[in-house]
């Protein structure tokens, strides 16, 4: 690793918000020159973070996400339609702007300009060592907890360019560079941490900086930290994007989601955060809580079947005309109105409905409605015949069987396991179920099935091709030669607007090919009371734009 300019340039970013300046008393309405009474609302989530900083150590705790952006901003992070925002950064690098630069021998640089005034809770102003401090941080295989990450793949080094300009630099080309310093690894106080790190690494992540002693950069800073309870946070004067409108949330920890459904549901909770609820629970209160409503933000997990394509039982499952029989039997509209309560739509592909191209995308993907007759003569066709007992059997009188396969957790799972038997069984086909306890372990048994397997996924092609196509390989076993040619050119462009088409095919191919079923989406929801304001459809994203929040 190489960190060049860190002991010639040792700069410190400015420290002054441009046009910013201390916030000024506010006057409650009728009481003239009374200061107003301070801004407060109570948020929950459903997890005990034990640690702040979700990538390190944190993953897989729920609510250490939460309290990450609400306390540390990172350069950048993802919206609701899962859009980079800029936050510490003026904006966010791409090929467009000239901050992502691709070189002929297949290296590259990515720069972050970093807003005038970025500093830490403590008045320490933000600089270029903190940024080089956090990629030695990241990239430390000797610590507890090693971050692995597609985004570290082949960075090689930062250096200071000027004042407020990082620079890294990548031996190769990675489409997810941009979420360096963003959506992880946001940066470390390195005036901090670093004599811990040097002289005490193994208890590096021990120490109290990663819970309540935590010094971020972001809208709120930790105010009283109440373990297994609590944590009370504070507006933070000196951020650099703007003093944030509510000057005080109250973080509660609340495990058990119908307790929190009760909380809200009696005006004690203003806003819940993260995946917390059964579809059961959301439709619920949106039925009956009309001071609020229900979020589900970012459509991203959707519950997914994947045919086997090595050595299936039956072979036919090879026969692209039996998939898409398959897929045409499946009433997706009635399991999304009955299975999520109505709140969320059909998924058409891995192309997530919320980001901003899908308009220009969508006719791309091949649709299969919801058509029984269709599908029965898609069947008919390849040699099929209806029994008296309105099953299909092949020419030697057996019936045309299928392996559902599944695992017991989420309940979603199970649950969308019989409405798919019972759609499938109506349209002719006897299928056979199959479900793993939640404490099995066998690794096979997600690789290795006869048929089908379903399972809530994500169902994202965009974000990242790598891991797409990892996952396509790996659930069905699918491969294909002009799959592979798309996904080689879609790791090796960086512009976010010359890979729409290719995205574009990718989803054709996959669609067409049927290389999995996508059902209906299963967003994790969340509630939102009236009285905030400037809060988007979060659902169980992260709360990114906080600062904004307001209350009536």
């Amino acid at each position: 690793m190489v960190f060049r300019g860190v002991a010639l340039m040792g700069f410190a970013l400015m420290t002054v918000v441009a046009g910013c300046a201390a916030p000024q008393g506010r006057e409650s309405a009728g009481t003239s020159g009374a200061p107003a009474a301070p801004k407060r609302i109570v948020a929950a989530i459903s997890g005990d973070p034990r640690t702040v900083y979700s990538s390190f150590g944190a993953n897989g705790v729920r609510g250490a996400d939460v309290l990450n952006i609400l306390l540390n901003s990172g350069l950048a992070n993802l919206d609701h339609t899962a859009t980079m925002r800029p936050l510490l950064a003026q904006e966010v690098p791409s090929v467009e702007n000239g901050l992502w630069q691709v070189f002929p021998d297949g290296t590259m640089d990515l720069s972050w300009r970093v807003r005038d005034g970025a500093k830490w809770h403590d008045g320490t102003p933000l600089t270029f060592d903190d940024f080089a401090f956090t990629v030695q941080v990241l990239q430390d295989g000797e610590l507890p907890f090693p971050l692995e990450s597609a985004a570290l793949k082949g960075l090689q080094g930062v250096e200071a360019v000027d004042s407020r300009t990082v620079r890294l630099h990548w031996s190769a080309l990675n489409i997810n560079a941009d979420r360096i310093f963003a959506v992880i690894g946001p940066p470390l106080p390195r005036h901090l941490l670093e004599n811990t790190y040097q002289d005490n690494k193994p208890n590096f992540t021990d120490l109290p900086y990663w819970s309540s002693a935590f010094i971020g950069n972001g809208p709120y800073k930790i105010r009283d930290w109440e373990p297994g309870t609590l944590v009370r946070l504070q507006a933070f004067d000196g951020y650099v994007l703007g003093r944030p409108k509510i000057d005080e949330i109250e973080l509660r920890y609340i495990l058990d989601p119908a307790i929190m459904v009760s909380n809200v549901l009696a005006g004690d909770i203003d806003i819940t955060l993260g995946r917390n609820f059964s579809p059961e629970q959301a439709a619920g209160v949106r039925r009956q809580w009309q001071e609020g409503r229900v979020d589900v933000g970012l459509l991203s997990s959707a519950l997914n079947i994947w045919p086997q394509f090595i050595d299936p039982s039956p072979t036919v499952l090879l026969d692209v005309r039996f998939k898409r029989a398959l897929f045409r039997a499946l009433d997706r509209e009635t399991m999304a109105d009955v299975l999520e309560g109505g709140l969320t739509p059909v998924a058409q592909s891995w192309l997530l409905p919320n980001l901003p191209e899908y308009p220009s995308l969508e006719h791309y993907i091949v649709k299969y409605d919801y058509d029984t007759r269709a599908a029965a003569q898609e069947i008919e066709g390849i040699g099929y015949t209806r029994g008296p007992d309105g099953m299909f059997r092949d020419g030697g009188g057996q019936p045309l069987a299928v392996e559902l396969r599944t695992t017991q957790l989420p309940e979603i799972n199970a649950q969308t396991q019989l409405t798919v038997q019972n759609d499938w069984q109506k349209a002719g086909l006897t299928v056979d179920l199959n479900s793993r306890p939640p404490q099995s372990t066998d690794p096979l048994y997600t690789v290795t099935y006869p048929g089908l397997y379903l399972v809530r996924y994500p169902a994202d092609v965009f974000t990242g091709a790598g891991p797409v196509q990892a996952r396509v390989v790996k659930n069905g076993r699918y491969q294909h030669p002009d799959l592979d040619v798309l996904m080689e050119k879609f790791e090796k462009t960086m512009a976010r607007s010359e890979r729409l088409d290719i995205t574009g095919q990718i989803i054709r191919h996959m669609t067409d090919q049927v290389t999995v079923m996508t059902l209906f989406y299963d967003p994790g929801t969340g509630f939102v009371r009236n009285r905030l304001l400037n809060v988007p459809p979060l659902g169980d994203q992260i709360p990114w734009n906080a600062w904004e929040w307001d209350v009536k």
